[in-house]
């Protein structure tokens, strides 16, 4: 092996389920180097890991998940254009499949065979590690750096196959190298056997990396980072996918395992507390929430007021870009996602952009408004139309959750000093600029630094995060609620998240019933995490389209003013303004009122098939022992 080219002992196995076809070691100069070479000196493995860092990353991009759509496009978040290949209309129509592939195929591997082929890249280094004893980093100062490296790797290892996990269900865990001439009679594991790797090696790597990471190391694995990836996988399989719930025509390999065990709400619950109680070398809190400007502040990014008619408080936009929020709140994240670029995709054609990513009518019904008695409320409640809320008037008959206004553009909003018009017009819906303006009668408007144009410069976006701090309070509070019921603690926890963004508090009636603080829960975790690649998983996680609530409301459901909508998948809605003389929403001199309409009432989606991916049929033929997936056989 000593005498063997590490390019070629590198990305052995190209041929197998695991392939590592890419460009791994582009770093050497040419294909002279040694695998000893390389793991007998530590500057080499430290290159390595760095350049496993991107490419790891790359494999769960927020904001471009398919290279130019996030996840939001294909789940009732949002709805999308038809750029770039329309792959968010592949994934409606269910043009995809074990033998035609996934849409975008070649992205940066976030299907199967990619997460594989970088799976397969942190054993190689994890072996060349341990087999040629691989010295510390030679550097004055710098004695743990190779225990920090390995932590690294490790980490990296869990994370990737956490998200194999999180789209594919019952799978594989690789924890060493495997070559062409191995043995390839791979089999599938339990959902939660491979939970229990994943903490494993999240449990390694804690032991391995530093509580916190500042100035050029900042963004490396930390502590927290391994804890959070521990509670992510703790959460999913408490849910109802992997605990208790009803999957229809239940083919799962390991479905007798998957009965209801209140243990693992309990694991859950211990694993999201030791995220929210981790802390640095000093005894200080690692995270804690972004709380800079008051709420009266309104300013943009030229220090202007009244831009964004008192809508937009300066805390709610710069929490994606003060660099003391990313650093305090953000548990695990991939800097500059994309930049400029996607900020312009997503402008309304009067500003320039093509709106690629539309907001739903479903996502905007889940931010509430702020009843007379000062708590929240949903619009859809009873108690909506008593106190004010009028859905010809939805944005400013009452006050609406702050982060509506920051996440979502909509008929009469301001941005940047001008009045969003989508009656006539280039951004008008369903008008002359079709393909490029919202046919849902919103734009996106969270990321954005407020009033930012294409004019301006670079717009460059570190984030969305993978995983930030309200998504560990949810899963604490949820666990707590499950376990035990509802209380005080949880009851101040997600108010604090809630005032953080300047929206008033749950009613206190949520604090002895189970079910209604649930409910708050759930609405609170799908408009904080809005966007944030969140909600197309936990639809599926809570079996949402088939959950028997849900499927009544589907079956109840008439037009698109039969609202709450079913969160069965299968429509999207939105508003489009009609001129009316007595409309209360004026703009140039016009008055409007807003009237619902369907957008799309043939989205597909079958059980089980649509709550996995399914494994392409070119590697069930490589290794045969492997099963395809529920509903894809």
């Amino acid at each position: 092996m000593k005498s063997r080219l590490f390019i070629v002992a590198g990305l052995a196995g190209c041929l197998s389920l695991f392939n590592a076809c890419d460009d791994y070691l582009d770093r050497a100069p040419d294909d002279k180097i040694t695998e000893q070479q390389v793991f007998t000196r530590y500057e080499k493995v430290d290159e390595l890991v760095t350049d496993f860092y991107a490419n790891a990353k790359a494999a769960n991009k927020p904001l471009i998940y398919f290279n130019h759509f996030g996840l939001a496009s294909i789940s009732d978040e949002c709805s999308a254009s038809s750029h770039e290949q329309s792959i968010p209309h592949q994934f409606h129509v269910g043009n995809y499949g074990p033998l035609q592939g996934m849409p975008n195929n070649s992205d940066a591997g976030q299907y199967w065979n990619g997460l594989y082929s970088k799976i397969r890249k942190a054993n190689i280094i994890l072996e060349g590690v341990e087999k040629y004893n691989t010295p510390d980093n030679p550097q004055d100062g710098r004695t743990g750096d190779l225990k920090r490296r390995i932590g690294e790797v490790y980490f990296m290892r869990g994370y990737l196959h956490y998200l194999i996990l999180r789209a594919y269900g019952e799978a594989v865990f690789m924890d060493h190298v495997v070559n062409p001439d191995d043995d390839m009679a791979f089999q599938k594991e339990s959902f939660h056997s491979m939970v229990e790797k994943i903490c494993a090696d999240a449990d390694v790597a804690y032991e391995h990396v530093d509580s916190w990471n500042g100035g050029q190391y900042f963004g490396r694995v930390d502590k927290g980072a391994c804890l959070g990836l521990k509670a992510i996988v703790r959460w999913m399989a408490a849910t109802p996918m992997w605990n208790g719930g009803n999957l229809p025509n239940d083919k799962r390999v390991f479905q007798n395992e998957y009965g209801y065990d209140a243990k693992r709400w309990e694991a859950a619950k211990q694993a999201a507390k030791a995220v929210l109680e981790c802390r640095k070398d000093d005894g200080s809190l690692r995270y804690r929430l972004y709380s800079k400007y008051d709420q009266d502040d309104f300013r943009d990014i030229d220090g202007k007021t009244g831009m964004n008619n008192q809508k937009v408080q300066q805390r709610l936009w710069q929490m994606f870009y003060d660099m003391e929020s990313i650093q305090e709140e953000w548990v695990w994240f991939v800097t500059r996602d994309k930049d400029t670029g996607w900020s312009g995709d997503i402008l309304p054609p009067s500003q320039g952009g093509h709106a690629r990513q539309r907001p739903l009518q479903e996502q905007v019904d889940e931010y509430e408004y702020v009843g007379p008695d000062g708590y929240g409320y949903p619009i859809y409640g009873s108690r909506a139309k008593a106190d004010g809320y009028d859905d010809e008037n939805p944005y400013e008959s009452v006050k609406r959750d702050p982060r509506f206004y920051r996440d979502i553009r909509y008929h009469g909003s301001w941005y940047g000093g001008t009045q969003l018009n989508t009656a006539v017009g280039n951004d008008a819906v369903s008008g002359s600029y079709l393909d490029q303006a919202s046919h849902t009668g919103y734009y996106l408007r969270k990321y954005f630094k407020d009033g930012w144009n294409r004019n301006m410069g670079g717009h460059i976006i570190n984030g969305p995060a993978v995983w930030r701090l309200p998504a560990f309070v949810y899963i604490y509070c949820e666990a707590v609620n499950e376990t035990s019921g509802p209380n005080d603690e949880i009851y101040k926890l997600i108010n604090e998240v809630r005032a953080r963004s300047f929206m008033a508090p749950m009613p206190p009636t949520v604090k002895t019933d189970k079910k209604l603080m649930n409910e708050y829960i759930q609405r609170e975790r799908r408009v904080e995490l809005f966007y944030e690649n969140d909600r197309y998983w936990h639809s599926r996680l809570y079996l949402e389209p088939d959950d028997s609530e849900q499927l009544a409301l589907e079956a109840a459901y008439k037009d698109a003013n039969s609202y709450p909508y079913p969160k069965t998948q299968r429509f999207s809605h939105g508003m489009k303004p009609v001129e009316d003389a007595n409309g209360k929403i004026e703009i140039g001199g016009k008055h409007y009122k807003m009237v619902r309409f369907v957008v799309e009432d043939g989205r597909i989606f079958n059980s089980p098939r649509s709550y996995f991916w399914p494994i392409l049929q070119e590697e069930l033929k490589r290794c045969p022992t492997l099963v395809q997936n529920p509903g894809w056989e």
